[in-house]
């Protein structure tokens, strides 16, 4: 039975620290032990939210996360769209690689750029036996004549490469050398290392590092420098966000030399260590080589958020810091400029949209960057967690985006999350495709908060107007009123729904 909506924060704290309590009740004591460890409530004053996180997600509970090589393959390197990306391993693995996380790329699919399609070494039981290397090495051979425009090409290996040995370092330099120097990059991103696909996006960082930036050099670049380039880091374009983020910057005068690995090329990597700034968006994907460049090139960098007209002032104003006078107006200007656009779409949803609450579990730094969005709306979230978060995205989200009260959750079971949803009743729920579903037949109004639900962008101004007519899209529609959520209906009026 649902309980009764809170009408101050002591009593938010007090249900949500019972219905804590409550969850843990169904698991042993040694899984319930662990559990807690995840799950907390925001404290007004205090600098992290205080859950663990980063930590192996526990045997035999259902977990949000994915691997490794789902975090390199799928994230960091899959989006560079004119290398092809071989999936090394069995089929299993390279057909749930398929495509891509809409991740946005201009080029002609399949002639100068394959994001969308897939390459697989598909081993079976003899190259467990034998080894895959002569394998890898054939079909290198066959990528090189039946798509000759490829700039590069990556190995990313699956769980038996690790676990049989093969020497994908050797086949690659091996085969650059044949190439004429190509750039063919080893990625030792096998699903089994690390607790999530958080430790993929260190290693394809790494990677980049090793066999991108120490393989260019000191080699000069094939532009002309100047002050004011920078380069749009762990943006992923989905939807064209890139695209919605790279105008904003142009606008203030910024040159965008490299924008990565969204729409990103391997020449855009190897110009990056020669940006005068790098701007991060997704800092727990691409903070590693972020904090590589600053101490290996001096290249300072800054997060920025470009979720909604609050945080896109904050940011802008805070990337136009590191510049000279110019630049700096040229930020109020296109604040001053889109501040119309907001406005109207303030006007429009916000009174359609205003006291609506919200529960987020997503991963990356979804579950607090778009806390600012929803809040500019006048909605509130009363939830939020990541699948694969470390430590330092907590305190990010305590110190900068939650509000005293609300519930935080780290690597959250389906249970768990079914529970929190029954209990604290929100009008909306951001989350992935594998929650969707769940939450739809429980009659409660629903974004896919990963690749925005087949729509975008969400970053930036023209952004934000997509975000807003999506999030009231999903609220308001007249559907809920024909599959009305269990707190809603009455008790006949459910069993007379199921019944049917």
């Amino acid at each position: 039975m649902s309980v009764s909506t809170p009408t101050d924060i002591a009593q938010v704290k007090e249900r949500n620290r019972a219905l804590i309590q409550e969850v843990l009740e169904v698991y042993p004591a040694k899984a319930a032990k662990r559990r807690a460890k995840h799950l907390n409530v925001s404290e007004e004053g205090k600098s992290d939210c205080g859950v663990k996180s980063n930590i192996k997600s526990i045997p035999g509970v259902m977990t949000i996360r994915g691997c490794a090589y789902a975090g390199s393959k799928g994230v960091v390197w899959g989006p560079i769209k004119d290398m092809i990306h071989i999936s090394h391993g069995p089929v299993g693995c390279g057909q749930y690689s398929w495509a891509a996380r809409r991740n946005y790329y201009i080029g002609t699919t399949g002639i100068d750029t394959f994001v969308t399609m897939q390459f697989t070494s598909d081993f079976q039981e003899k190259d467990i036996v034998f080894g895959g290397d002569k394998k890898l090495a054939k079909i290198m051979d066959e990528i090189e004549m039946l798509f000759p425009l490829n700039k590069g090409i990556t190995v990313q290996s699956e769980c038996p490469i690790g676990l049989i040995g093969d020497d994908i370092e050797a086949v690659s330099k091996s085969k650059s050398k044949e190439y004429g120097g190509k750039t063919i990059v080893p990625v030792r991103c096998e699903g089994f290392r690390g607790v999530s696909q958080s430790l993929g996006h260190h290693i394809a960082n790494d990677a980049v590092r090793d066999w991108v930036f120490d393989k260019v050099g000191d080699k000069e670049p094939s532009f002309e420098p100047s002050p004011y380039d920078v380069a749009i880091i762990g943006d992923y374009n989905i939807g064209g966000d890139a695209w919605s983020s790279r105008i904003l910057l142009e606008e203030m005068g910024l040159r965008v030399i490299a924008q990565w690995s969204g729409d990103g090329s391997i020449a855009e990597l190897e110009a990056t260590p020669k940006a005068k700034l790098n701007v991060l968006h997704c800092y727990r994907s691409m903070n590693y080589i972020s904090r590589h460049m600053e101490e290996k090139y001096g290249i300072p960098w800054v997060e920025y958020n470009f979720f909604g007209p609050s945080k896109i002032e904050e940011s802008l104003r805070k990337i136009a810091s590191y510049f000279d006078e110019s630049i700096q107006e040229n930020a109020e200007k296109v604040i001053a400029r889109y501040r119309a656009l907001t406005d109207a779409v303030i006007a429009k949803y916000k009174p359609r949209l205003e006291g609506k609450t919200v529960m987020l579990y997503v991963g990356g730094l979804r579950p607090r960057h778009v806390i600012g969005a929803y809040e500019d709306l006048g909605m509130e979230v009363v939830g939020t967690g990541y699948e694969f978060g470390h430590n330092d995205d907590y305190q990010r989200t305590a110190q900068h985006y939650v509000k005293d009260g609300t519930l935080i959750y780290d690597d959250v079971t389906g249970y768990e999350f079914e529970k929190f949803v029954d209990k604290i009743q929100p009008d909306l729920v951001g989350s992935g495709i594998k929650e969707k579903y769940v939450f739809q037949k429980m009659g409660v109004p629903f974004r896919q908060m990963h690749s925005w639900d087949y729509s975008g962008p969400y970053h930036g101004y023209d952004g934000f107007a997509i975000f807003a007519r999506d999030m009231d899209m999903a609220i308001n529609s007249p559907v809920w009123s024909m599959a009305p959520t269990p707190w809603k209906a009455g008790e006949s009026d459910t069993m007379a729904i199921a019944a049917e």
